[in-house]
């Protein structure tokens, strides 16, 4: 599960990302925060508690940027990842697990997100965010 962290679900303006710190294969690779599910957990419940556990935040989910597969978003041949939109509650993101390195970025045309040297199985994730966040209202 992934998390588009926005600053404001209602009006998102800018972007959480995150450095991977490992394994050596995405090490100084950015991606969306998140984690994988635990046995008894939702896709929502294991969201939010990586996102306490990674980044030390309560985090509120909006809407699923849905991916093309039924599973969400194919990370390789054997794993997909389902991604929310979601925005701080509580708390301010840092660095705790798995990465050594956050940035808030702007969202707006521009290569400010585009620039960065993406995990490549998030690349078209972060094309749909910027196309769902370019409309007017989110669902």
């Amino acid at each position: 599960m992934g998390a588009a962290l926005v600053d404001s679900l209602e009006h998102p303006a800018r972007l959480l990302v995150a450095r991977r710190s490992a394994p050596p294969q995405f090490a100084g690779m950015w991606e969306f925060p998140g984690g994988k599910v635990e046995a008894g957990e939702s896709c929502e419940d294991a969201l939010l508690r990586e996102l306490e556990e990674e980044l030390g935040v309560t985090a509120r989910l909006g809407a699923e940027i849905t991916g093309p597969g039924p599973q969400g978003w194919p990370l390789n041949e054997r794993a997909a990842m389902r991604v929310w939109l979601a925005e701080v509650a509580v708390g301010e993101a840092q660095p705790l697990q798995d990465h050594d390195d956050l940035r808030w970025l702007p969202l707006s045309p521009g290569d400010h997100l585009e620039a960065l040297p993406w995990i490549p199985a998030d690349r078209p994730i972060l094309a749909a965010l910027r196309a769902a966040t370019a409309s007017p209202a989110i669902p």
